[in-house]
């Protein structure tokens, strides 16, 4: 018989403690990593184990998902975090600020527009990331890196949102540091702290060069439910 999982050797644990590793060599405070649990396709049952092993920030990737099983588990766990990491449709704008507390994939006028909207209009300031299309690949949302400082520059002029950061998500086909160090190059000219890189596979990478926030899916709950 399997031994069951404890607290100590636990995915989760598993996570965490490659995130110190990473941090050390890197000579930076693990406080200053955000590890962001990736729980897309995974029911409450599978997301509750987690929660108990103390993780409170969560991503998802669609907001119909996530409204169907984080409003219940937010009111039980209030300290619960939420990060919408997926491409966000302007007309769920509404819904998106009303449940996330942050949001990693801005990355149009028409969405900067919607968010303003329901920013003023609900008084929610969820952390917008505007994401970056650092392999211009046209199967994939965000903004290409040559026009990532105007579109930050409307986003603060025009619609008046506080961007704080940038969120990249490297082509699969190719190696992701040369992505990692653009996007933080592209955040350091525009002031912004906060930058949403690595996931499973390669987020110690990410945090040797700035990442803030890693997320982790696979690591930490298994392979994706279809």
């Amino acid at each position: 018989m399997t031994a069951p999982t404890t607290a100590i050797d636990s995915p989760l644990a598993k996570v965490r403690a490659e995130i110190s590793r990473a941090c050390a060599e890197a000579k930076r405070d693990p406080a200053s990593v955000t590890l962001v649990a990736i729980s897309k396709t995974f029911g409450v049952e599978v997301i509750e184990p987690v929660i108990a092993g103390g993780q409170r920030v969560f991503g998802e990737n669609r907001v119909q998902e996530a409204k169907a099983k984080w409003p219940a588990l937010k009111a039980r766990f209030p300290d619960i975090e939420l990060h919408l990491v997926g491409p966000l449709q302007s007309n769920k704008a509404k819904e998106a600020v009303a449940l996330f507390d942050a949001i990693h994939s801005l990355d149009r006028a028409s969405l900067a527009e919607a968010l303003a909207k329901e920013i003023a209009r609900q008084g929610r300031t969820p952390t917008l990331f505007v994401e970056v299309n650092t392999g211009a690949e046209p199967q994939k949302s965000g903004v290409l890196p040559e026009e990532t400082d105007a579109f930050i520059a409307a986003c603060r002029e025009r619609h008046g949102l506080a961007v704080a950061g940038l969120m990249c998500l490297p082509p699969l086909n190719e190696a992701p540091a040369p992505h990692f160090a653009l996007t933080a190059k592209i955040a350091r000219r525009n002031g912004l702290a906060l930058l949403s890189m690595g996931m499973s596979a390669d987020f110690p990478l990410a945090i040797q060069l700035g990442a803030t926030h890693v997320r982790v899916g696979t690591a930490i709950f298994g392979e994706r439910r279809s």
